[in-house]
């Protein structure tokens, strides 16, 4: 099982939990089984052609997702998963 961790503007959407336990063998594999769980949460994380969303970073184990394998980066039992949406202002 990996650890996802989700930061607090994505928490509404899984009943507030501040991290999931999700088994799946791949980063992509991990996003379909949120999207199972919880379909609001897909649209901030990926478009629809379901590419990663531009503006959004998912780190495994501490490595941007999109310096190693993008979707296809392997997730591993005990992996940790860090979804971070960019947040802009001024």
């Amino acid at each position: 099982m990996a650890r996802v961790r989700l930061p607090s503007m994505l928490r509404p959407h899984v009943d507030g939990a501040k991290e999931l336990d999700v088994d799946g063998g791949t980063l992509g594999e991990v996003l379909d089984i949120l999207r199972e769980r919880s379909p609001a949460l897909e649209r901030r994380l990926r478009d629809e052609s379901g590419a990663l969303r531009r503006y959004v970073n998912f780190f495994v184990d501490g490595d941007e997702c999109r310096t190693l394998d993008g979707p296809d980066t392997p997730v591993g039992p005990g992996s940790e998963v860090m979804i971070i949406p960019s947040v802009a202002g001024g």
